[in-house]
């Protein structure tokens, strides 16, 4: 009797079948565009928009293969501009982790008058979308002089208020006896912060990384205000290029778009259970 009890597959609960569906299908919506978009990469122009409707299995599925939309992509500016993109993405990132940590800390750790205040605004900042200070930023930037120049590019990147959160609620989760125990030791507010607290937070400091990366890789408005030059510009401001008055050129778009999709896809799917850990810790506290 034990033996067969032991045989018997477990059942799954009608809930359980309903969210695995549901889990599918939702799935299966995120990767749909991603893949038509792919696949009409390596369509000739005039199949991209042929099997829509109604849908077929050529939608998603082509039947004629072309690499004439990569071949026009990578003649134009655009190689220059996925260079951009990387370049100014990763001196965002490593640039915003010194920064963000450190007042991450100060505000999680050192106790100073205003701080609740601080924290604050920082919160209210991330919240502001960013559209409704880009004109007045622009006009700061141009006024230092810093259009068309990779730090006009960064700098606004740079103090992520998002990422400040998530590393304070990380470093709040940490024992105080940690740093009591520092402070008796003799060290100061720097020590105890790299040789104690900074070695800990690998998991939330790669969170914060991807999430400066992809605010940066993503932006559109600002590259476009700050950097109008062709040797500064970013991949998204690249693609958009290929349309014009004069007509739209949808495989090189599409065949761009595949490619700053990819980047930050396998970026996310190699770090995602440090992001998923992290995103775990910062809901406990102390």
């Amino acid at each position: 009797m034990q033996t067969q009890s032991r045989d018997v597959a477990p059942k799954i609960s009608g809930r359980a079948a309903f969210r695995m569906v549901l889990i599918a299908v939702v799935g299966l919506a995120f990767v749909l565009p991603l893949w038509w978009i792919t696949i009409s990469a390596f369509r000739p122009e005039e199949d991209i928009f042929r099997y829509l409707s109604p849908l077929s299995w050529q939608t998603f599925l082509p039947d004629r293969f072309s690499f004439e939309h990569l071949v026009a992509l990578w003649q134009s500016p655009f190689t220059r501009a996925i260079f951009n993109s990387l370049f100014v993405s990763a001196a965002t990132v490593l640039g915003g982790l010194v920064v963000c940590t450190l007042a991450a800390f100060a505000l999680a750790v050192i106790e100073f008058p205003g701080r609740s205040l601080v924290f604050t605004i920082m919160i209210v900042s991330f919240l502001i979308p960013f559209d409704a200070i880009a004109l007045p930023l622009y006009y700061v930037m141009r006024g230092l002089q810093l259009q068309n120049t990779y730090l006009g590019l960064i700098l606004p990147g740079v103090g992520n208020g998002l990422a400040v959160f998530m590393l304070r609620q990380f470093f709040m989760a940490m024992p105080k006896e940690l740093r009591e125990a520092a402070m008796v030791d003799g060290m100061g507010w720097f020590q105890i912060f790299w040789r104690i607290y900074l070695p800990l937070t690998t998991p939330a400091l790669i969170s914060a990384g991807l999430i400066m990366f992809i605010f940066q890789w993503q932006a559109y408005l600002w590259p476009l205000l700050i950097a109008p030059a062709t040797e500064f510009k970013v991949a998204g401001v690249a693609i958009a290029q290929f349309s014009s008055t004069f007509g739209t050129a949808y495989g090189p778009i599409m065949a761009g778009a595949m490619f700053i999709s990819l980047i930050p896809m396998v970026i996310l799917v190699a770090f995602q259970r440090y992001f998923t850990s992290s995103v775990a810790a910062t809901g406990s506290k102390e």
